[in-house]
């Protein structure tokens, strides 16, 4: 069948959205822009990344020159925690992710970033996806967590609390932080691919750190558009994949019940706060509001 991807592209996929990757497609700039990205980005996260991430981008090897190839990246995942890439043209459908996730295939775009959108880009792309997500795929516990968020996506869809679940994917997956022996480091996807925002994350009086709860965090909103007010910081991978295999029944009936949002830079009196952020840069405009002046 054929889509209309968000950039304006006709494109032919497959029932559950995937495409080849064909990854001669990809242009000798492309690859050097993948380069350029790789390299800036591993050297900053040295110190600030977890070890698990750490771990993963090296055992993978994305660094071989240019952007992967799935196939390659898929065939050292499948033997460590049984997880493949799969290439898509765009964002998919909410059912078709879950869908992936649940059978342990993680959708990568099949695009990467022009060099005007180098820093910051709002749709994921490849250098998004599989730079700032596939390493953590490595580590057998996150790889458990992530194929339980998506059978439990499966399992909340008709229940009206989807808008809920996509909080805690936001605040763990893509801009999630930990607590470890070493101090505070960052694990999510839309951290580690961009230079500014693991820095700020860590480094920055702004934003809010509280200790990870479940439903106060499913009952939070977030930017899309900009750096977190607030980052949720967990223990260890096992606290995490802890909470999502409990049965979300009775959380789903309390979220069902109470529809309620905390704004993005709540705290509250119960909290377990690392940081009561000053909120300096979202009421200063933040980055876009500076650009646009």
């Amino acid at each position: 069948m054929k889509i209309k991807t968000r950039l304006g592209r006709e494109v032919e996929v497959n029932e559950d959205y995937t495409v080849d990757q064909n990854w001669e497609h990809f242009t000798d700039e492309e690859h050097d822009r993948w380069d350029r990205l790789y390299a800036r980005q591993a050297e900053m996260l040295e110190g600030r990344a977890c070890d698990e991430f750490m771990d993963g981008l090296h055992l993978l090897k994305l660094s071989d020159g240019g952007i992967p190839k799935f196939e390659d990246l898929s065939k050292k995942l499948m033997e460590r925690t049984g997880w493949t890439v799969v290439a898509v043209p765009d964002l998919v459908p909410d059912e078709v992710f879950f869908d992936h996730l649940a059978n342990r295939r993680f959708p990568a775009g099949n695009f990467i970033r022009s060099e005007a959108q180098l820093d910051y880009l709002q749709e994921p792309d490849v250098f998004h996806d599989v730079f700032g997500h596939v390493p953590m795929l490595a580590n057998p516990v996150f790889a458990d967590y992530m194929e339980a968020y998506g059978k439990g996506g499966q399992r909340a869809m008709g229940r009206g609390v989807l808008k809920n679940l996509a909080r805690l994917y936001w605040y763990t997956v893509e801009f999630g932080m930990i607590n470890t022996p070493k101090g505070m480091r960052i694990y999510g996807a839309g951290i580690v691919s961009s230079k500014s925002e693991s820095i700020f994350c860590l480094e920055d009086n702004s934003p809010n750190r509280i200790h990870f709860d479940l439903v106060r965090l499913m009952k939070t909103d977030y930017r899309i558009d900009d750096f977190q007010q607030t980052y949720w910081v967990i223990d260890s991978f096992e606290e995490l994949l802890e909470a999502t295999y409990q049965d979300f029944g009775p959380i789903y009936d309390e979220l069902e019940a109470d529809k309620s949002i905390y704004p993005a830079d709540t705290v509250l009196e119960e909290d377990k706060v690392h940081n009561n952020g000053t909120q300096a840069y979202a009421k200063a405009g933040g980055r876009l509001a500076k650009a646009a002046s």
